[in-house]
């Protein structure tokens, strides 16, 4: 797809160190029904370590669809530049053939036409089977294996076994270290249980105690592969404590903590590392801050935001690294270090194509134990899709429209509300929507569906609130994820606006009228970080409208208003 040469023109980061050779022409060998599994692996080796990045699997075992964003925009310093690329401009920047599998599995364009063409991905069968042959090709001692993060949450499986599937998956994968998210969504206890048992490396260099702002987990730890050390620093989502239910973590605090960061890449750096990888959940604009300002800092392997990008990001003397999410990629990257300190880097980013990499046999069986508990109820037809069901996107994703309007009908609502998670597979026409389907955009340890009252002030303040955290110029005040989506509602928001300045025009769509600022509304939502909301889980809300309308066929969602882009 792209040489070296032309990726480093196009990055405007002629520098030495890196090499991306991105997903490789991947495009034309599949378009004629010749992509193998020898393609996706296909690597020039480098030096004698291998560092290997999944991140944000969000407990998604199987293959599946998933639609990268159409609209991703970036703001202040960020604005136009990569991962806030989409389509056309995305394929022009890393120089991605239209309608090729590079384009299917990195854009939103066709993708339903290209979708039928390339088939689905991930499955993390499939993840082992390449995880394996790069292992065998490089030896186990000079493979590095790192998980970002958002391992443990996301399908039904998981919730039902307080992710004991996930970390017996992770385990059989031979996981080194990884750092956390949603998986403090499962509680303290739970947690630590996890991590006291687990031969995984749980590290975090910015979780501290409350009562003695002490480390709650490990910060770092250092490695040796291929006589290098390396040191793996752990970041967790530093605005866990916000995004999240703080009542389910009551003693320990979040934070960024970059003078701290700063102590630990010199305590490792004394401690002899050759390499050190900073091993993130806190998004690419972050994470890209932080690195400008963090010094000693060789490779950023970032996560949360599910940024997946086909070449390398130079941010002074750091390698950025996007590995995507959902299990459709896995990150390789070779290591060549002189006179005790990295010289080069080659990457490629290993596309999941599911029809044309074999299972492992042992994941296929490992998978399917803990499936079969819960087998009749995930394979449970609800309803069909004439439409496209997908969640990523800054302000609408046809899913969350289907989620809006089951709590508009079933909760009696004027107004839903429903929260801009990135994490959910998609569903392309004419596909059954199964009770695995709902699940896997709503299965969470809050998931409980409320109906209250708000005032329309209180409606534009959520409104505002949320597109800060989206929207704020300093990417230390971001949160990732995207804007709330609003059934019954709709607004217009000017992105280059500052705080409480951004929302406007908000109208309530069935009236037509200007919502009121005095005036309350019935209001529907879930996922509230409040302790003992009450409602049913959003499941059996969104399971109870399909299976009453039967057909799912969504119009344009045009209720929202964009500006300042």
């Amino acid at each position: 797809m792209i040489s070296r040469r032309q990726f480093l023109q196009a990055t405007a980061a002629a520098c030495a160190l890196v090499s991306g050779s991105g997903l490789g022409s991947l495009g034309r060998v599949a378009a004629q029904q010749r992509l193998t599994q020898a393609d996706i692996t296909r690597f020039d080796p480098l030096g004698t370590v291998t560092i290997l990045h999944v991140t944000d699997i969000h407990a998604y075992v199987k293959p599946l669809y998933f639609r990268e964003p159409a609209i991703n925009l970036g703001v202040g310093s960020e604005k136009g530049q990569p991962p806030h690329l989409t389509d056309k401009a995305f394929r022009d920047y890393f120089k991605v053939a239209a309608g090729s599998a590079d384009a299917y599995a990195l854009t939103a364009d066709d993708f339903t036409q290209l979708a039928r063409n390339y088939g689905k991905m991930g499955g993390m069968d499939r993840v082992a089977t390449l995880i394996k042959a790069v292992r065998a090709e490089r030896g186990d001692d000079k493979v590095l294996l790192l998980d970002g993060g958002d391992t443990w949450q996301g399908s039904w499986t998981a919730l039902k076994t307080e992710a004991a599937d996930m970390v017996e998956i992770m385990e059989a994968l031979k996981v080194d270290a990884m750092t956390s998210h949603w998986e403090f969504t499962y509680g303290e206890k739970r947690v630590k249980e996890i991590v006291e048992k687990s031969p995984i490396a749980f590290l975090a260099q910015n979780i501290r105690s409350k009562e003695w702002q002490e480390e709650v987990f490990p910060a770092s730890k250092i490695f040796e592969k291929g006589g290098v050390k390396i040191a793996v620093i752990g970041q967790a989502m530093p605005r866990t404590a916000i995004a999240n239910p703080n009542w389910m973590f009551p003693d320990w605090e979040f934070g960024l903590r970059e003078d701290e960061m700063q102590k630990e890449v010199d305590k490792v750096r004394a401690a002899g590392a050759q390499v050190v990888v900073l091993l993130s959940h806190n998004g690419v604009d972050t994470d890209k801050k932080m690195v400008s300002r963090v010094k000693g800092i060789d490779i950023c392997l970032t996560a949360h935001t599910h940024d997946a990008m086909p070449g390398v990001l130079k941010i002074g003397d750091t390698a950025v690294i996007c590995s995507g999410s959902h299990g459709k990629f896995v990150s390789r990257l070779d290591i060549e270090v002189k006179d005790k300190k990295v010289s080069a880097i080659r990457y490629k980013l290993m596309p999941v194509f599911s029809d044309a990499i074999a299972p492992d046999a042992g994941m296929s069986a490992l998978i399917d134990k803990w499936r079969k508990p819960f087998e009749a109820d995930l394979g449970r037809i609800v309803g069909h899709t004439e439409s496209l069901l997908y969640r990523r996107g800054n302000f609408n994703g046809t899913f969350d429209d289907l989620i809006c309007q089951s709590m508009l009908a079933e909760r009696d609502a004027e107004i839903s509300i429903s929260p801009g998670f990135r994490w959910g597979p998609n569903l392309i026409p004419g596909d059954p929507i199964t009770f695995e389907a709902i699940t896997n955009a709503s299965a969470m340890t809050y998931p409980n569906c409320y109906r209250n009252q708000m005032t329309g002030e209180q409606l534009k303040l959520i409104l505002e609130d949320v597109a800060d955290n989206i929207f704020h110029p300093d990417p230390y005040f971001q949160g990732g994820g995207d804007m709330v989506r609003v059934g019954g509602l709709g607004y217009t928001i000017d992105v280059s606006q500052p705080v409480n300045q951004r929302i406007s025009g908000l109208t309530h769509l069935k009236s037509g009228k200007p919502i009121e600022a005095s005036k309350t509304y019935v209001v529907a939502g879930w996922a509230s970080v409040n302790k003992d909301t009450q409602g049913p889980p959003i499941w059996d809300v969104i399971e109870k409208y399909v299976a009453r309308v039967k057909t799912v066929n969504l119009t344009e969602n045009t209720s929202v208003v964009v500006k300042g882009v």
